[in-house]
């Protein structure tokens, strides 16, 4: 099921909304069904903290810092 953004002409309001394909969407703030589909922005590649954290250790293993923050660089 895609994940759409939607802009309701009765109320105004923006919001995201699962659509499945025998579904007709409507507005969860007013229940209109008079939606104008958004063009969503592309999401970045993920940053989480669990993907940076598994990526430095392997630095660390390799001997290299290159994807280290200078203030987190070890010093010596």
């Amino acid at each position: 099921m895609p994940l759409y953004d939607y802009r309701c002409t009765a109320c105004n309001k923006t919001f995201e909304l699962l659509v499945r394909a025998s579904t007709v969407p409507t507005c969860p703030a007013c229940g209109s069904q008079q939606l104008e589909k958004q063009v969503s922005a592309p999401v970045a590649p993920g940053q989480s903290a669990a993907i940076i954290a598994r990526a430095r250790k392997k630095a660390a293993r390799e001997g290299h810092f290159s994807n280290y923050k200078p203030s987190e660089r070890p010093r010596g």
